[in-house]
């Protein structure tokens, strides 16, 4: 009644010996190694480039949007150069004042009636419909979110420019896979393909765009997703070129090269920012959670929020608007310490209200700004206080630049890179990198969630926080299968059999069993519900009660394509093949054998003694 030998047979390579099952193909029959890199790919590439492109250009008429509302509401004038609102406000007064706040609530009413997706900086957002609506974005965000933008920092919101061009072109490229036949991941690799190209087409920082786009869009690290990524964002920084030229975003003097004592000192500014970090996401939300409590419609939020900006904005022009040139000043040490401190603390005020109330805008600027002006007063202040380390307070405006990011965003290697691409400077790869993993180690343990994941955690959506290899892509079946297969005949009644199952010895307690017919050859996999079933006479041979195509897997396959395999075909248990002719039962795996695969990770993160002792 048993078999615990392997039973052998004679089949060719994913087909079976039975004439019955030749039709049964080996897509059927066996789980199919995926390539990497496939036509598929390609084709997302061909649209990722596009997407680039596009993008690039939705950029451009985005800019070109705020320079107009700019100018209308600041000079009152229709034109389409680029004039900072600082500069309107000696001739405008207290008349300032009420810009901000009657752009804010055409924001407040195109969120409440057009789409509440539009409110915020744009990447929360983003993150929320990659991890629980398949990356699926309205298409009308795609035009209100620019829109609104727009009128948010043409009006003097504290914002950058940057977060509503990624939020917009990753609603594009959510959009473009929505209107063709792709899958899931497909969709998503087009709208990190979007967001990426909206990011370079503002900075011309393709590489920090992709490692964004990696960190907190995709949550992986995979050629089929980074190659199209990759491609967007290098197309969208073409274009920015053909507009803007190839000077860096943020110009500064060139770096001296730096003592080690120096990149100490730079490391340990890293660490503060994670502090600062930490302190400025809390207040941010701390500020929202205050809005939360208001007696009156978050469509009015906006607005309130707009008249502290509008009254900072008068005593502090320069925290209106964009305001990059502000990033420019800081990182060449141009600004007294007076003046850093009065900038930066009215920039931080103005936006951390205005971002709290639910406005639109982005916060790579500001945060910038804040950090390069923070880093700058801890650079001069060690340089007076310690003058041997040999201090320079533009890498260190450089480095808390880049650290504050970090360690708000808990993008570490994109906010290094970044720090690069914009300002040219290759001396400061050193400390920026030192630094932003600093800032990185020192907020993750003061504060689990960012200020992009936040909003979105206290939803109850888990957000990655680790890029893993698939453990179940690392394990063979043959090391979770069970070797002692037991077998039943083709031949016996399903009556022989009940009665032998009966007898409940320690080989009938599985519950599938593979069938051989006389040949030895694999014909099916039989369950006890097979055989308890009323439709199951006495009298029926198994190999009539096999219903199903036999379906298996080979011993070199992993415990990833036996996975699939099971789910594809809704089966809890395959038979694991020899891949060499003649082909033999060698074991078979389980939905239970599955979860010991996991065992290995569970091992990896267990200290260990040690294996080497000095005293040996």
């Amino acid at each position: 009644m048993t078999e615990k030998e392997p039973a052998k047979s004679t089949t060719t390579e994913g087909l079976t010996i039975s004439p019955s099952l030749d039709a049964v193909t080996e897509a059927a029959q066996v789980p199919q190694q995926h390539s990497v890199l496939d036509s598929r790919v390609v084709f997302v590439c061909i649209l990722s480039m596009g997407l680039g492109f596009l993008t690039a250009i939705v950029a451009q008429v985005l800019l070109g949007m705020i320079n107009l509302i700019t100018n209308l509401s600041y000079y009152g004038q229709f034109s389409l150069s680029h004039r900072s609102p600082a500069d309107a406000i000696p001739d405008l007064g207290l008349w300032s004042i009420p810009i901000p706040v009657f752009g804010a609530l055409i924001i407040g009413i195109m969120a409440r009636y057009g789409s509440k997706a539009i409110r915020g900086h744009g990447i929360p957002e983003a993150m929320e419909q990659v991890l629980t609506n398949e990356s699926r974005i309205p298409a009308r965000v795609t035009f209100l979110k620019p829109l609104s933008s727009a009128i948010s920092i043409g009006t003097g919101g504290p914002f950058g420019a940057e977060g509503p061009i990624i939020a917009t072109g990753g609603a594009v490229g959510s959009v473009l896979g929505q209107f063709i036949r792709m899958n899931t991941l497909e969709r998503k690799t087009l709208l990190a393909a979007g967001a990426a190209a909206g990011m370079a087409a503002t900075f011309g920082s393709p590489v920090s765009a992709v490692l964004l786009a990696i960190e907190l869009l995709l949550f992986e690290f995979r050629p089929r997703s980074i190659i199209p990524v990759a491609l967007a964002a290098t197309t969208a920084s073409g274009v920015r070129m053909a507009f803007e030229g190839m000077e860096p975003v943020f110009a500064m003097p060139d770096l001296d090269r730096i003592s080690m004592a120096a990149f100490l000192g730079y490391v340990f500014l890293g660490g503060i920012m994670g502090v600062v970090s930490v302190l400025v996401t809390k207040v941010v939300y701390g500020i929202e959670d205050g809005f939360e409590k208001l007696p009156v419609h978050w469509m009015w939020w906006p607005s309130i929020g707009a008249v502290v900006v509008g009254v900072i904005g008068y005593f502090a022009p320069d925290t209106l608007g964009v305001g990059y040139y502000n990033i420019s000043a800081i990182l060449s040490n141009d600004l007294t310490i007076s003046a850093l401190l009065f900038l930066c603390g009215l920039k931080f005020v103005s936006w951390s209200v205005a971002l709290g109330s639910g406005t639109s805008g982005g916060t790579l600027a500001p945060l910038f700004t804040i950090g390069g002006g923070v880093g700058c007063l801890l650079g001069i202040g060690m340089a007076e206080v310690a003058p041997w380390m040999e201090i320079d307070p533009r890498i260190a405006a450089l480095v808390g630049m880049a650290a504050i990011f970090s360690g708000a965003s808990r993008a570490m290697l994109a906010s290094a890179v970044f720090a690069f691409e914009t300002t040219l400077q290759p001396i400061g790869l050193l400390p920026l990198l030192g630094g932003c993993a600093a800032s990185y180690l020192i907020a993750g343990q003061l504060m689990r969630n960012s200020i992009m994941t936040e909003k979105i955690a206290r939803r109850g959506i888990k957000v990655p926080e680790e890029f893993l290899a698939d453990i179940l892509d690392q394990v063979s079946v043959m090391e979770i299968a069970s070797k002692d297969v037991i077998v039943v005949r083709a031949e016996e009644t399903v009556e022989e059999v009940r009665e032998w199952l009966s007898k409940n010895t320690k080989p009938t307690s599985h519950h599938g069993f593979p069938v051989l017919d006389k040949s030895g050859v694999l014909i099916g996999v039989v369950t006890r519900r097979d055989l308890s079933t009323s439709e199951s006479p006495d009298n029926r041979k198994l190999t009539d009660i096999v219903n199903r195509p036999v379906r298996f897997v080979y011993d070199h396959c992993s415990v990833r394509q036996a996975t699939d395999h099971m789910l594809n075909h809704d089966i809890g248990r395959l038979p694991v093949m020899t891949s060499e002719p003649p082909h033999q039962l060698v074991g078979i795996v389980t939905r239970s054998d599955i979860l010991s695969a996991y065992q290995k990770r569970m091992r990896e993160s267990v200290p260990q003694e040690p294996v080497i002792s000095i005293r040996q």
